[in-house]
């Protein structure tokens, strides 16, 4: 079997699926909009920059700070690996706080 493309994407996924059974999960990879930043230079990764949207019943009664910091301890490995993800943007919301802002 061929290794993934997007192993640090595939990584993302299956962690917070298993940790917070996501309603709703949008991973983007941003690493192209970030290739030519000097702290970049040297890396091979494809993979370095994200951005996360997650919608769980998991953040019930959290702080976002909590969230992110749940997301954050969830991706240890990823963010400490050599060419792992150097950027993490997480937009964390509970299904309430998204139906809430659809119906306005």
């Amino acid at each position: 079997m061929a290794a993934s493309m997007t192993p640090m994407e595939d990584a993302i996924r299956t962690k917070v699926t298993a940790a917070l059974a996501p309603s709703s999960l949008e991973i983007f990879n941003d690493s192209h909009k970030h290739s030519h930043h000097k702290a970049m230079q040297g890396t091979t990764s494809q993979e370095t920059h994200f951005r996360v949207y997650i919608t769980s019943e998991q953040f019930e009664g959290k702080r976002q700070p909590a969230r992110h910091r749940e997301v954050y301890t969830l991706l240890k490995d990823e963010l400490a690996a050599q060419g792992g993800i150097h950027a993490l943007q997480l937009r964390t919301k509970t299904p309430q706080e998204v139906a809430a802002t659809e119906a306005k």
